[in-house]
Order: structure tokens, then C-alpha cells, then sequence
């Protein structure tokens, strides 16, 4: 949320966090447990190859 300048937690979820789980780019590390408080959420490998080639992207356009 730091990174994104977000405060509030429902548009985080909403529009963030939940389109990223859908699509496979993160998971949850508690996944039978959503609403634990000890929950967080890892990059999982097709979230990896979409930063690469957002960073590879990135710098072949500058």
C-alpha cells in the first residue's frame, strides 16, 4: 500500500489484491485461512515473468 500511496484498505483489496490473486501474479501464504491476520501474499512465478519483462520493457523504450 506504501508503494501504491494508498490508505485506504478496501480499494487496496478491491482493485489490487484481488485481480492480482485471480490472475495467478500473487498467492497467499495462508490460503485456507483468507481472513487471518497473520496473512500475506507472495509473488508467485508468473507474477515474476510479468516484472521481468515490465523491467526489460522499460528499459528498451527510454
Amino acid at each position: 500500500m506504501e508503494r501504491l500511496h494508498l490508505t485506504h484498505r478496501p480499494t487496496m483489496k478491491y482493485n489490487y489484491l484481488q485481480p492480482a490473486l485471480e490472475a495467478g501474479y500473487i498467492e497467499m501464504t495462508i490460503p485456507d485461512k483468507p481472513n487471518s491476520r497473520l496473512q500475506k501474499y507472495r509473488i508467485t512465478e508468473k507474477g515474476r515473468k510479468l516484472l521481468e519483462s515490465l523491467r526489460q520493457k522499460g528499459t528498451t523504450e527510454k
